[in-house]
C-alpha cells in the first residue's frame, strides 16, 4: 500500500471480467476501498444500498452503456464523480461523457499511474471541499454563539471587538462552559493576525512536565522519549494568536517561564541553550478566582497583571435568561441534523424546564442536554420522561419552607452536589474534581468547608 486514503470507495463497473479485476487489484494494493459490479444496471442497484466517493465504469458495457449509467448517475447523485474508461477508438464518446459530467476518462491499456493520479486529484478535491464544510461550520456556530440580545453580552463583544485590533494581552474570565474559547476565536478573527492560526491549548489537560514541553517544544534527547526535535506551542503560534485555557491550573515553575517570555519575547527549546525569537498574540483564560489565588500563593501576582492588560468577564448562562430560547433552538436544529432525526414536539414540560433550568454547566450544558434529547426522542417528540437526572435532583433539593437567605441555599445545593459527584466516582478526590472542573486543592477546601466524608 503505497497511500492512506483514509476510507475512499470506488465502485469498479466493467463487462471484462479480466480487466475488472485488474483495476480491483491496482486499487487495492494503493488502500482504495473497491466493490466491482459488471453492468450498469446492477451499478445503481448499488448506489441505492451503498455510498461511494467515485464510480470507474466502462464506456461500452453490455445493455445501459457507459453513457447511460453516467446520466443516470448524475440525475440522483450530483457530488458523486465519475470517471469513464475507453478504448482507443471511442474516445470522442469519451469526450462527449465529459460534456455529461464526467470527471475525466482514462484509456484502457495506459499506464495505471494515469488514473491513479486522476483518482488523487478526486480525493484531494473532496478533501479541500469537506475542509471548507468544516470551516463554514465552524465559523456559523462561532457566529451563532455570540448572538445575544443581553445588554451586558452586547458590550462585552464590543469591548472584545474594540480589544482584538490591539496586541495587548487579554484575560476571559467566566464559568466553565460559558464559551471563553468562542470569545477568544471572535477576538482573533478580527485582528491584524486572523490570517494565521488560532492556537489552543488547555493547560489543564496536561501534567506539569509535559505542559512545559507542550508550550517551549524539545531538542532530540532532551528527555526519555524525545527521539527528535518537536516545535512547541510558542513557536507554532508566531505571528498569530496563541490561547491559554485554563491558564489558573499552571504551575507556579511553568508561571515563571511564561513570564519571561511575555517579557522577552523570546524562548528556548527544552534541552537548548539556544534564543529564538517568538510573535504572538496572548489571549489566556480561566473559571478561577485568580483574586484568591494569588494571596493563597497558586498563582503569581506579577504573571496575573502582565496577561491581564484587558480583562473580559462573561456572565453565566443563569444571567443571560433571554439568550435561552436561542440557544435551545440553535442546538435543536443542530442536533437534527447531525442525528439524522426530525422533531415536530417539544412536551410542554420539557421545555418549562429548559427555560427556567439554571444551567451550572452553562452553554455547554445546555447543549449537551439538547443533543441527549434528540438522540432519546421518538417518533419526533421530546418527551419529560427522557429529561436527565439533573432534573429531579435539583428539584429534590429546593425547599422554600423556611424561607432562607440566598447564600444559604446556594451553599446547601452546592454540598449536596458536591457530595452526590463524590458517590458517583466513588470518592476519588481526583476524578470528582475533573468531572466538577476544579483542581483538588479546592475540592479539598470545599470539602472541608461543607463537612463532608
Amino acid at each position: 500500500m503505497t497511500d492512506v486514503t483514509n476510507g475512499f470507495k470506488i465502485l469498479i463497473v466493467d463487462d471484462e471480467e479480466e480487466y475488472r479485476e485488474v483495476l480491483h487489484m491496482i486499487l487495492s494494493e494503493e488502500g482504495y476501498i473497491t466493490e466491482v459490479c459488471n453492468n450498469g444496471e446492477d451499478a445503481l442497484k448499488k448506489l441505492e444500498t451503498s455510498t461511494f466517493d467515485l464510480v470507474l465504469t466502462d464506456l461500452m458495457l453490455g445493455g445501459m452503456n457507459g453513457i447511460q449509467l453516467l446520466k443516470a448517475i448524475k440525475s440522483k447523485y450530483k457530488s458523486l464523480d465519475v470517471i469513464i474508461i475507453t478504448g482507443y477508438g471511442s474516445i470522442e464518446n469519451a469526450v462527449k461523457a465529459i460534456k455529461e459530467g464526467a470527471f475525466t476518462y482514462i484509456i484502457k491499456g495506459h499506464d495505471p499511474e494515469e488514473f491513479l493520479i486522476e483518482i488523487k486529484k478526486i480525493k484531494k478535491i473532496k478533501e479541500l471541499e469537506n475542509e471548507n464544510q468544516i470551516l463554514k461550520s465552524q465559523i456559523k456556530n462561532l457566529n451563532f454563539m455570540l448572538e445575544t440580545n443581553n445588554s451586558t453580552y452586547k458590550n462585552i463583544i464590543h469591548i472584545a471587538k474594540k480589544a482584538a485590533l490591539s496586541n495587548s494581552n487579554i484575560l476571559i474570565l467566566g464559568e466553565s462552559g460559558v464559551g471563553k474559547e468562542v470569545l477568544a476565536r471572535y477576538i482573533h478573527n478580527h485582528s491584524n493576525r486572523r490570517k494565521d492560526l488560532f492556537m489552543a491549548v488547555n493547560c489543564h489537560s496536561f501534567s506539569h512536565s509535559i505542559l512545559e514541553s507542550e508550550l517551549f517544544g524539545h531538542e532530540k534527547g532532551a528527555f526519555t522519549g524525545a527521539t527528535q526535535r518537536r516545535r512547541g506551542r510558542f513557536e507554532a503560534a508566531n505571528g498569530s494568536t496563541l490561547f491559554l485555557d485554563e491558564v489558573g491550573d499552571m504551575p507556579l515553575s511553568t508561571q515563571v517561564k511564561l513570564l519571561r517570555v511575555i517579557e522577552t519575547k523570546t524562548i528556548e527549546r527544552m534541552g537548548s541553550n539556544q534564543t529564538i525569537d517568538v510573535d504572538f498574540r496572548l489571549i489566556s483564560a480561566t473559571n478561577q478566582n485568580l483574586n484568591k489565588s494569588i494571596p493563597e500563593g497558586s498563582f503569581r501576582d506579577d504573571l496575573f497583571y502582565r496577561i491581564s492588560t484587558i480583562t473580559i468577564e462573561i456572565p453565566p448562562l443563569r444571567e443571560r435568561k433571554e439568550d435561552l430560547k436561542l440557544y435551545i433552538d440553535f442546538f435543536l436544529k443542530k442536533s437534527q441534523g447531525e442525528l439524522k432525526k426530525e422533531i415536530h414536539t417539544i412536551e410542554t414540560d420539557v421545555m418549562n424546564f429548559l427555560l427556567s433550568y439554571n444551567y451550572p454547566g452553562n452553554v455547554r450544558e445546555l447543549k449537551n442536554i439538547i443533543e441527549r434529547l434528540v438522540v432519546l426522542s421518538e417518533n419526533g417528540v421530546i418527551r419529560k420522561c427522557d429529561l436527565p437526572e439533573v432534573k429531579k435532583f435539583f428539584a429534590n433539593t429546593l425547599d422554600i419552607d423556611p424561607i432562607k437567605p440566598l447564600k444559604d441555599i446556594r451553599r446547601e445545593i452546592e454540598s449536596q452536589y458536591i457530595e452526590k459527584v463524590l458517590e458517583s466516582c466513588g470518592y476519588n478526590i481526583s476524578e470528582a474534581a475533573k468531572l466538577l472542573v476544579i483542581s483538588r486543592r479546592q475540592l479539598f477546601n470545599k470539602i472541608t468547608e461543607y463537612g463532608l466524608k
